[in-house]
């Protein structure tokens, strides 16, 4: 993990708290609602690109994704780095298990901020999902690959 945030990373995170901030359908004394979380993804050209969950008991997306879409929809095909924080000040959440493999499949070497001991910080999605086994469209579930955790 990095020992500190970059002015990038703060300005991923500022993205998406201003974007719940204008989309959150909870009332601030009840975290219930269908839009609870706000994401931010910085593609390589330094665009940022934002997505706000969609909670439905069936599994909706989460915000990361629709952050994701949305990115790939305004021409990005190469994301750095992401961010999904919460409503109502609740500040940075790390990514779900589906999120972290989807990002660990699609995103390799992305950038995941994510709350730790020592505050917000960045880790590698190599770093989030250790010994895991990287999965393709076109090859399915592939043998171990050790380059991308030693590099």
């Amino acid at each position: 993990m990095t020992p500190a945030l970059t002015d990038a990373d703060r300005e991923l995170i500022d993205a998406a708290a201003a974007t719940i901030d204008a989309s959150t359908d909870a009332d601030s004394a009840d975290a219930a609602g269908i839009h609870t979380m706000g994401a931010a993804v910085r593609d390589t050209n330094g665009r940022i690109h934002v997505g706000v969950n969609l909670w439905h008991f069936t599994g909706g997306p989460c915000a990361e994704l629709v952050a994701l879409g949305t990115a790939r929809a305004n021409g990005a095909r190469r994301i750095e780095a992401i961010v999904a924080v919460g409503n109502h000040g609740r500040g940075v959440v790390g990514p779900c298990g589906r999120d972290r493999q989807i990002l660990f499949d699609y995103h390799p070497g992305i950038r995941v901020l994510l709350p730790t001991s020592d505050g917000v910080r960045a880790a590698l999605i190599e770093d989030l999902l250790p010994l895991a086994a990287v999965w393709t469209i076109d090859g399915g579930t592939q043998a171990y690959d050790p380059g991308r955790f030693d590099g």
